[in-house]
């Protein structure tokens, strides 16, 4: 692995969120997504040229859905309602997978391998224990914690492959 991969800041998290929902959210040091809510969770499985695992990216229904629901234009209660159906709705998943495509941007540094996104893994959806076991690691990751203005907060997770 390169030495030009780095883990993204907070600053720059909050920065593309911003930019991408048109709205005020703010970025501060979190807690990892824990087993429990992995299974619900948004998960974004990124690769290298040779399509190894690069980075995993988990996100909490909560953030999937506030996110989604705010790049949709779409009304807080829309997010509201996902998240008491405990499952992320279409309209907000294809906006998350789109949130989840410009997000590689964080990943590609000048020098550094192409990181492209490989899969998004929606709720309900199988998840390969390898992209999981790489979610779940130790070592090379930031967890943050993301609230987008007028719809609500959740868990970002970001774990660099070793």
């Amino acid at each position: 692995m390169s030495d030009v991969s780095v883990l993204p800041g907070t600053l720059a998290v909050r920065n593309l969120f911003e930019d991408l929902l048109g709205r005020e959210v703010t970025v501060s040091p979190g807690e990892p997504l824990s087993a429990d809510e992995i299974p619900t969770s948004t998960v974004a499985i990124f690769t290298d040229s040779a399509q190894n695992i690069y980075a995993v990216l988990g996100m909490e229904l909560a953030l999937a859905a506030n996110a989604g629901a705010a790049l949709g234009l779409l009304p807080a209660g829309a997010a509201e309602d996902s998240i008491d159906d405990k499952q992320l709705y279409p309209n907000l998943a294809e906006n998350v997978g789109e949130l989840c495509n410009v997000l590689t941007s964080l990943l590609n540094r000048e020098g550094g391998p192409h990181i492209k996104l490989y899969q998004v893994v929606y709720p309900g959806e199988p998840l390969p224990g390898d992209a999981r076991a790489h979610l779940m690691a130790l070592g090379r990751r930031v967890d943050l914690l993301v609230d987008v203005n007028r719809y609500g907060k959740g868990k970002l997770s970001l774990s660099l492959a070793p």
